[in-house]
């Protein structure tokens, strides 16, 4: 049933004021000393427990202060489970007093779940109103499983509307913006848990992948992820807006503040099958690297030209690989903008019918307007935007990206569906098989961040993401660098399109009197790369991550370094 105006203005204003007052209550916990606590990653948190140098009890009383704050600073928050947390502490902390054993590998870790997982006694409702005020009535897979670690579930966190774009606002929780930089946003569509780890409000949080949603949020805000092979991890439980889409597979894992969160997470839930079957039971196995690794990196995707702060990202990456040793070749590849052709022939199959009629009566977001835009243009439309773009601004990228969205008959789809599984093979054979790469150094994005507001014109940037959903390679984000106003600067002779790209998109990105990429504006903002492996390689991407970060050392991110950069 659609709601009236005046019906969505009061879930809105309940929800937020409930939630605000549940914050509130980590008010008398704001004047202790918390530092020891917040600057510590998950990993030590359970160490120091072990040893009985710290309590559950002592260790969320912090994460549930600095969640507070992070609220107050991001809007990051949407559901609030702190009463039931500190129950779930004192019970591990009497455990440990009667037993000197941990429950289990996440023992006192607080946990934040993106708002799509299913939490008993609390909404699921991903930012629509009329989802509002129906609790879920039991717990996601991956909720129980983390439970029985001994994780503390603290909150829930904001995503866009949809869960399909990387801004982060939807019409019940409103905006959620970056910690470094409020005029920019924080990513999505696992945004809310971008947010909330860059500022210490949780100590592992845990999201969702289908074309970037934890690779662009982790980027933004300076954090690590890693995208798991698809089922490797269940989905039980995880809601969204078009279930039952299997051509592009989603993939859920973790974001944290180091290398070790990220593997932490998959040592403890890895092998662990759902009720339902729906998952692969492969455990955890360790990965052994050898001495010199062979990597393949590439600084912009076919499509878009990356900034020069993302493109530094990749070549400090690189050579500090080459320092210690390993072996790094740059590489091309027509086959990414083909994956993104792909990706928007299938996802736009059903003219996006499914997904937009979860909006019901709550205003669609301006960060769908580009992507949905497409299947609502009759034919002829499309065909004569799409011959404006070639004949007169020479931009046939645009042209073959924007053709393709359009409503497909069954045979159309069955169609993509096995140009997609060529794509993945021509990948395997052209790059993994020709180079022998043991993984490869990719942008996340062409550009650090966005204003709130770009993604509604500039969503075909999540190309550089979505090629590894299309492929289905598990991915790690490791933080590498942050925009340097001087360093950064775009050069004074670049022409948009003059590359080959985009230059429709190269002109919004880059050209006239107020372009999205101003790295003095930008300054401080966080940029990651990803490192790519291929499919159930996933603990292999793990070990490779913490290659480069340690090849990089020191260089201001993980607990505690909110506010200290910049």
């Amino acid at each position: 049933m659609s709601l009236s105006s005046a019906q969505r203005s009061e879930i809105i204003s309940v929800k937020r004021a409930t939630r605000d007052k549940l914050l509130s209550s980590a008010t008398q916990y704001v004047a202790q000393d918390h530092l020891p606590f917040i600057e510590a990653t998950a990993e030590q948190i359970v160490n120091r427990i072990s040893v009985g140098e710290w309590t559950a009890s002592q260790v969320l009383e912090a994460y549930l202060a600095r969640a507070r704050l992070a609220q107050a600073e991001t809007n990051c928050i949407t559901e609030v489970l702190f009463d039931d947390a500190k129950k779930q502490a004192q019970a591990l902390d009497q455990h440990f007093a009667a037993t000197q054993q941990l429950r289990g590998p996440l023992h006192g870790v607080p946990v934040s779940f993106k708002d799509q997982f299913e939490i008993s006694g609390y909404d699921a409702t991903i930012g629509f109103t009329h989802w509002a005020n129906k609790p879920c009535d039991k717990d996601a897979f991956l909720v129980t499983q983390l439970r029985a670690a001994g994780a503390i579930i603290i909150v829930k966190t904001n995503v866009p509307q949809t869960m399909f774009a990387f801004e982060c606002s939807n019409v019940l929780w409103g905006c959620t913006t970056n910690p470094w930089n409020e005029k920019y946003t924080c990513g999505g569509s696992s945004g809310g848990e971008g947010a909330l780890l860059a500022m210490d409000g949780s100590a592992l949080g845990i999201g969702s992948d289908i074309g970037g949603s934890l690779r662009i949020p982790a980027s933004y805000c300076g954090i690590y992820s890693l995208k798991p092979s698809s089922g490797r991890v269940s989905s039980m439980g995880a809601r969204g807006c078009n279930p039952g889409y299997e051509a592009i597979r989603t993939g859920y894992g973790p974001m944290g503040r180091s290398v070790g969160d990220c593997e932490l997470f998959c040592r403890a839930i890895f092998g662990q099958q759902d009720t339902v079957h729906q998952n692969v039971p492969l455990p955890y196995r360790d990965a052994e690297l050898p001495e010199k690794l062979r990597f393949g990196y590439y600084t912009s995707v076919d499509m878009v030209t990356s900034s020069p702060a993302n493109e530094r990202a990749v070549l400090e990456t690189v050579n500090a690989l080459r320092k210690q040793g390993h072996e790094c070749i740059e590489f091309s590849s027509s086959l990414m903008s083909t994956a993104m052709e792909t990706f928007v022939g299938l996802a736009t199959a059903d003219g996006y019918e499914r997904l937009l009629s979860t909006l019901q009566s709550d205003p669609k977001e301006s960060s769908l307007f580009l992507s949905t835009l497409g299947p609502k243009l009759p034919g002829f439309v499309r065909h004569f935007v799409c011959w404006v773009a070639k004949t007169f601004l020479g931009d046939h990228l645009f042209a073959r990206i924007f053709q393709q969205a359009r409503k497909r008959s069954v045979a159309e789809y069955v169609g993509l569906a096995d140009s997609r599984n060529k794509v993945s093979a021509a990948w395997y054979k052209e790059i993994w098989d020709h180079y022998q790469f043991d993984g490869i150094i990719a942008p996340v994005q062409a550009l650090p961040t966005i204003p709130h507001g770009a993604c509604a014109y500039l969503s075909p940037l999540a190309c550089s993401t979505i090629l590894y959903n299309v492929i289905d390679c598990p991915v790690g984000v490791v933080p590498i660098t942050r925009v340097d106003a001087t360093l950064d600067q775009l050069p004074n002779d670049f022409v948009p399109g003059a590359n080959g790209r985009s230059k429709l998109f190269e002109s919004r990105m880059y050209g006239g009197k107020n372009p999205v990429y101003n790295a003095s504006d930008m300054h401080g903002i966080p940029i990651g790369v990803q490192i790519v492996g291929k499919k159930w390689e996933d603990e292999k991407v793990l070990g490779m991550m913490r290659v480069v970060d340690d090849a990089l050392g020191p260089r201001g991110f993980g607990p505690g370094t909110w506010r200290k950069q910049g």
